[in-house]
């Protein structure tokens, strides 16, 4: 009776045991899920987009220049972020003068973006600095003239994103300023208006 006795209080108190663990564990476990839930995301995209920029030439004529980019962003910390965008425009006769320019730039910068509590939209504004080539066309120098030519670009700007899934989105908009320096026998610096708008996608 007394070993019966024994085993029947032996097994209550690992019981009371047990539950006492679980119940105790359930809030740490419940305050883990909570916070992998709400731990902060590293977002990556990618933006495909059409450009049309405008730029000035050597006389008071402006032209107009056509191409595209691809612009590879993360953010790391309350919207701040990196990006690198590669972008590359063409006109095939500047004003009428018979010659042509293609010109691709690499730029790589930080980029703040402000996305509403919705996530529907997404402003953003980034400061961009690199290089570009411009090539195919006449770029004047002290011994003569060369058919391409390295150059210094800096771009500034933003835009707008407009969510249409989760992984979606439509760049709506984007105005930037970018500054080249090309041989053109006069100041040998361009200053472009870019306009454009593509496709984001969004990778988690």
């Amino acid at each position: 009776m007394r070993r019966l006795l024994s085993s029947v209080l032996l097994c209550g108190a690992k019981t009371i045991v047990i539950t006492g663990v679980a119940l105790a564990a359930t809030p740490l476990v419940a305050q883990s899920a909570a916070a992998e839930k709400t731990a902060p995301k590293y977002p990556l995209d990618v933006a495909i987009t059409y450009n049309a920029t405008m730029s000035n030439s050597v006389t008071s004529k402006s032209l107009w220049m056509q191409g595209g980019s691809v612009q590879v962003h993360g953010q790391f910390y309350r919207g701040l972020g990196v990006v690198a965008d590669i972008a590359g425009t063409h006109v095939g006769n500047i004003n009428s003068s018979g010659v042509g320019l293609d010109m691709v730039t690499a730029t790589f910068g930080p980029r703040y973006t402000w996305t509403t509590k919705s996530r529907k939209f997404a402003l953003f504004g980034q400061a961009l600095g690199g290089e570009g080539f411009g090539f195919h066309s006449v770029f004047p120098h002290v011994n003569g003239a060369t058919a391409s030519n390295y150059n210094l670009a800096v771009k500034a700007g933003g835009g707008l994103n407009v969510a249409l899934t989760p992984r979606i989105a439509l760049r709506a908009i984007e105005a930037d300023w970018l500054r080249t320096q090309l041989p053109n026998a006069t100041t040998n610096v361009q200053n472009n208006v870019i306009l454009g708008a593509g496709v984001v996608m969004r990778f988690r």
